[in-house]
């Protein structure tokens, strides 16, 4: 029979008590009451190593309610399926019913308790302990109203069964006292750290070995695993810096008190249990991970907006990230790569509502500043706590001390680690590049070992989200010309992906663009990734090569080597079109190179076909792709676009139906085609339905518009994978 809590999974981790509960439909008559005698004899054989005393009582009750059971199952075992006799009464039957929701309770947090991280339930303490007193008070309530006298038990069964109700009347709340001083001597460690002072390591074996029971590696790894998944689950009403303070404090544990011995040191990273890559941004310190949705994020910081404002290109960023940018002495758009018309920042305050929304259903505080300039409270220090930024910076420190001077197997292993420290946080990625990472993980990159490599690249990718750390990896000797080696020569394809998302991370600076593509190899090998890669490396390289096209030196190079010819050739992959669609309007600029792309049939078959298939983006950078290219190469390109059979309807659909700016972009190559004899003359021959789209086109533009402007528009173009 299928249980009708099935539905209940506790790989969520809800709060053991939460949620409806009812009795199966299909328990009527006796066989209700072999249904419970068989569920509280499961319950009766639990055993649990937490809430040792409330475990040890509630499944004592149980034990006494089976006896119940089992004599009512034994008086209707002749016929189980036939309805209860007319002189049981329906009051009792109810009870039998109310007692069913209340054994498969306990069962529901025996199971929490048994399933639950050691640190976890130290945390929820007196809320576990209020659930088993819970239990109990309800259990006390329907004894109480059974009417024992009805139904003719037998005279031992009876006593025990009053004796369980006097009982339940007596009990009080227990909250073990070791475990409180467990609770005091956590917070005791975490104030420490808090004060810059690293806890006695005989007092921290005391508590995590002797007192805890996590004895090895794989207990820590388990509890900090755990206490990760509540957070990112958001399930409980939990104190979200204590718990990531916790988390920082155990992998601190993790290494200072069991070494560098890991589970399966020889397996490849990807197979330990981990999920697969997932693009996930930032989210505040400490030590988990928060999917924040890509529109919130700011495209320079890759951080929550706390501010977003527009600027004169129709971009969005946080106002703190775009202003430090402009008085940098930047004149462009970091993201669309056009030059900034004015320097005023419009409030986007749709979009902030909208954050502000999320961050309210996710119990982040969030607020947007009344005046301009003035930066909201970080997420970041919202969640996290001082306690998890000193313990993960000391955790750091004996990562990258052992990566210098440890054995090949510990390198190992505290590459990994440091990679999923960096994963989170800027105050994580910014204290382990400061302790010297940088150059010690460079050394891995030509190792033989394919998890060593791919985990040393990893952490470097994840390092240079932080700003401030690009430079730093720039600057360190070798250290780019290693990444290209990787790039190029990678033991594992997530090696070679991870090396191109890591130059697509620091080509974000405009300096560093033509010091990566000026470095041997790199172009090739982004491109031989376009071609050939899975989706994902796919995905890196042309996002890549999209950062790189925006240099305005770095055409030639990329014609030279392959690069056009493959983001030509994806333009037919619908996973990296519209990346490739904005590289081509960007590099088009440049006559020579829109000469030779408009010569080959194959460029302008693409572009139409991605103007008729694409996303809305997809067909904005496909039209803005063909208008550069008749513009900067000339007439005899001109007249092949518009020889095109199908381009004249294609740019009417997109007149009334595109985005804005490939409203624009349609009116220009419009009028550029009808000036040649073909297709496209003809279907825009009617002069009267041309103006009127040219005109509803016109009335969109604002002053910032000229007809020169080459505007790209790509969702992804800045966000970069954290690993």
């Amino acid at each position: 029979m299928t249980s009708p809590f099935a539905f209940l999974s506790f790989r969520r981790r809800r709060s053991p008590l939460s949620g409806a509960y009812f009795v199966p439909g299909d328990l009527s008559s006796a066989a209700l009451f072999h249904a419970l005698a068989a569920l509280s004899a499961d319950v009766a054989r639990h055993s649990s190593l937490s809430q040792c005393r409330n475990a040890r009582s509630l499944v004592r009750r149980i034990r006494i309610l089976a006896v119940l059971f089992e004599f009512l199952e034994e008086s209707f075992a002749s016929s189980p399926s036939s309805p209860l006799p007319p002189w049981f009464p329906a009051s009792a039957a109810l009870c039998f019913r109310e007692l069913y929701i209340f054994v498969y309770r306990t069962k529901l947090l025996l199971d929490y308790c048994s399933q639950s991280s050691r640190l976890w339930l130290l945390l929820r303490n007196p809320q576990i302990s209020g659930n088993f007193h819970d239990l109990t008070q309800e259990l006390a309530t329907v004894l109480d109203v059974l009417p024992l006298d009805d139904l003719r038990l037998a005279a031992d069964v009876r006593e025990q069964i009053e004796l369980l109700r006097r009982e339940c009347r007596r009990s009080k709340l227990f909250v073990d006292p070791d475990d409180e001083e467990l609770c005091r001597k956590i917070f005791f460690f975490l104030g420490q750290f808090e004060t810059g002072e690293a806890p006695d390591p005989a007092e921290l074996r005391d508590t995590f070995v002797h007192r805890l029971g996590i004895r090895d590696v794989r207990a820590c790894r388990t509890e900090i695993e755990f206490l990760e998944g509540q957070i990112s689950n958001q399930e409980e009403d939990m104190d979200l810096p204590l718990v990531s303070g916790v988390i920082a404090l155990t992998r601190y544990c993790r290494f200072l008190l069991f070494g560098f011995q890991e589970m399966d040191a020889k397996k490849p990273f990807s197979d330990q249990g981990k999920t697969s890559r997932k693009r996930l941004l930032s989210q505040g310190s400490g030590s988990f991970s928060l999917t924040i949705p890509k529109d919130f994020c700011c495209p320079i910081s890759l951080d929550l907006m706390k501010d977003p404002v527009v600027v004169s290109t129709g971009q969005t960023y946080d106002r703190a990230s775009i202003t430090q940018w402009m008085e940098e002495g930047h004149r462009t758009c970091p993201n669309s790569g056009l030059t900034l018309t004015n320097s005023r920042l419009v409030p986007n305050r749709a979009l902030a509502s909208l954050i502000s929304q999320w961050c309210a259903s996710y119990g982040i505080p969030y607020g947007t500043p009344e005046g301009a300039g003035i930066p909201a409270e970080s997420t970041a220090a919202a969640c996290a706590s001082r306690a998890a930024i000193e313990a993960n910076r000391a955790t750091s420190r004996i990562l990258v001390q052992q990566l210098s001077a440890g054995s090949q197997e510990s390198k190992t292993v505290a590459a990994c680690e440091l990679r999923l420290l960096a994963k989170t946080g800027k105050e994580n990625r910014s204290f382990i590049a400061e302790a010297g990472a940088i150059p010690a993980l460079c050394r891995l990159l030509r190792s033989s070992n394919p998890v060593a490599q791919e985990n040393a690249v990893t952490a470097i990718l994840n390092i240079s989200i932080h700003d401030g750390n690009k430079s730093r990896i720039m600057d360190e000797e070798g250290c780019l010309k290693l990444i290209v080696y990787v790039l190029r020569h990678g033991l594992t394809n997530e090696a070679r992906e991870n090396a191109a998302a890591t130059l697509f991370s620091l080509s974000a600076v405009h300096d560093f663009k033509k010091m990566i593509v000026d470095e041997q190899g790199v172009v090739p090998a982004l491109a031989n990734l376009l071609m050939q890669g899975s989706s994902r490396g796919k995905k890196d390289a042309v996002m890549a090569l999209f950062n790189l096209s925006t240099h305005p030196q770095s055409w030639s190079r990329m014609l030279d080597m392959g690069a056009v010819s493959a983001l030509v050739g994806a333009l037919r992959d619908e996973c990296v079109a519209e990346e490739a669609a904005g590289a081509l309007a960007l590099l088009m600029r440049h006559p020579i190179l829109a000469q030779t792309v408009g010569s080959e049939d194959t460029a302008i078959t693409n572009l139409v076909g991605l103007m008729r298939r694409g996303t809305p983006k997809g067909k904005e950078n496909a039209v803005a792709a063909l208008q550069e290219m008749c513009r900067r190469s000339g007439l005899p390109v001109t007249q092949k676009v518009a020889r095109m059979q199908v381009l004249g309807g294609l740019i009417q659909t997109i007149l009334l139906t595109g985005t804005k700016r490939a409203r624009r972009k349609a009116a220009l190559l419009a009028r550029m085609c009808q000036r040649c004899e073909g297709p496209i003359a003809t279907t825009l021959g009617n002069e009267w339905a041309m103006n009127h789209a040219l005109a509803r086109t016109n009335s969109l533009r604002d002053s910032s518009f000229r007809s020169g402007d080459v505007s790209v528009s790509v969702s992804m173009a800045r966000q970069v994978p954290v690993l």
